[in-house]
C-alpha cells in the first residue's frame, strides 16, 4: 500500500494554502523503529503477552473507559437538562421569548443536512467497521477483557 499525508501550513498574508506531502513508505524506510512496530512481521504487540496479561490489560483499560464514559455522560446529561430547565423558567417568567416555529424549521434543516452527510460518509463508515471487526478478531482476548471492564466501569 502507498500512503501519503498532506499537511497544511496556511500563510496568514495570503489566501493560498501550501501543503507539504509526507510519504509514509519513504519515512518507514528511513526510520527502523517504525518497521519494528508497524512492519509486516510485527503482528499485534499484545500477542507477545500471556492470555491472563491480555485479559487484565483489556479489563483495566475497559474499566477506565467505562468509568470516564459514565462520569462524562452524567455531567453532559446534567448540563443539558439544567440548560433546558433554565430556558423554560426564563421563558415562563417572560425574560426570554422563544420562536418555536423558527426552532422547528432550523431543526428540520439540520436533519436534512445530517442525512446528506451521512449518505456521503457511508463508504468510509463501512471501511471503519470492517477494520474494527478485523482488529477485534485478531485481538479477541484483549477485546473481550475491554468489553467486560467497560461494563464494570459503567456499573461503578
Amino acid at each position: 500500500k502507498f500512503f501519503k499525508i498532506a499537511f497544511s501550513f496556511p500563510d496568514h498574508d495570503s489566501d493560498d494554502d501550501s501543503y507539504e506531502v509526507l510519504d509514509l513508505t519513504e519515512y518507514a524506510r528511513r526510520h527502523h523503529w517504525w518497521n519494528r512496530v508497524f512492519g509486516r512481521n510485527s503482528g499485534p504487540i499484545v500477542e507477545k503477552y500471556s492470555v491472563a496479561t491480555q485479559i487484565v490489560m483489556g479489563g483495566v483499560t475497559g474499566w477506565c473507559a467505562g468509568f470516564l464514559f459514565q462520569k462524562v455522560g452524567k455531567l453532559a446529561a446534567t448540563a443539558v437538562g439544567g440548560g433546558f430547565l433554565l430556558l423554560q423558567i426564563a421563558s415562563h417568567s417572560g425574560y426570554v421569548q422563544v420562536d418555536w416555529k423558527r426552532v422547528e424549521k432550523d431543526v428540520n434543516k439540520a436533519k436534512k443536512q445530517l442525512k446528506k452527510r451521512a449518505n456521503k460518509a457511508a463508504p468510509e463508515i463501512n471501511t471503519l467497521i470492517e477494520e474494527s471487526t478485523e482488529f477485534i478478531k485478531q485481538n479477541i482476548v484483549v477485546s473481550s477483557g475491554f468489553v467486560g471492564g467497560f461494563l464494570l466501569g459503567l456499573a461503578s
